[in-house]
């Protein structure tokens, strides 16, 4: 079994974050699912939720993920997101006044958007 799993965390127009973990840990469909190295395959489909990355030096990266699918086959985990932010990427300010105006708007998307971008933030 490898020690370490490359990952790739994309959204539609980029690529956010690639390297080296020993954990990733994501919210899907069915639940939260950590992965690590070895892992049998799976394919999921990506709930809005943070995303949890242990890379291989120890450190940790946070982003805020909206949908989109979670696929890993031979220690290589690949999120494909339809949006995604690194952690340190999110302006708290303006994730909260995004929250406080879809809670004004009783628009439950737009609040789940913006209280995932503020769990992410909130957890460097």
């Amino acid at each position: 079994m490898a020690a370490e799993l490359h990952v790739a965390l994309v959204a539609a127009d980029r690529e956010v974050w690639s390297g080296q973990a020993t954990l990733v840990v994501a919210r899907t469909t069915s639940g939260d699912i950590g992965v690590m190295p070895g892992h049998q395959p799976l394919l999921g489909v990506l709930e809005s939720g943070p995303v949890t990355i242990r890379t291989s030096d120890g450190g940790t990266v946070i982003a805020a993920v909206h949908g989109g699918f979670i696929s890993f086959a031979d220690d290589k985990l690949s999120l494909l997101a339809e949006i995604a932010e690194l952690s340190d990427e999110i302006d708290v300010q303006r994730a909260e006044r995004a929250l406080e105006r879809a809670k004004s708007d009783d628009d439950a998307s737009a609040e789940r958007r913006a209280e995932v971008r503020l769990r992410a933030a909130t957890a460097r």
